[in-house]
């Protein structure tokens, strides 16, 4: 079993920033990939960004390339997501989660951290 714990959510306005960090504990050698996903009210789970724990392959929904960065500490097993220019469709619960592949569905899912950003 991968225990993923996440923090860093909040409240800002359009154009801040937030960083959200993920740790992951327990059994983590099979979690090669670990990402983030996000849930809007009335919207499915989108995937936002993913990473290869190993090498640092990185991988970005359309909608934030250019404004989020995940970024590991393989040490920690720690995955980040620096979130800049933030505009109000970025309100959502963001969700840690880990793999082996990323891409394939994630296996293991934190419990989530609210982002709100306003107008």
């Amino acid at each position: 079993q991968v225990q993923l714990v996440e923090s860093g959510g909040g409240s800002v306005q359009a154009g801040g920033s937030l960083r959200l960090s993920c740790t992951a504990a327990g059994n983590t050698s099979s979690s090669n990939c670990m990402g983030w996903h996000r849930q809007a009210p009335g919207k499915k789970r989108e995937g936002v960004a993913s990473i290869y724990i190993s090498v640092g392959s990185a991988y970005y929904a359309d909608s934030v390339k250019g404004r989020f960065t995940i970024s590991r500490d393989k040490d920690k097993r720690t995955v980040y997501l620096e979130m800049n220019n933030l505009k109000p469709e970025d309100t959502a619960m963001y969700y840690c989660a880990a793999g082996s592949s990323c891409f394939e569905p994630f296996t293991y899912w934190g419990q989530g951290t609210q982002v709100t950003v306003s107008s």
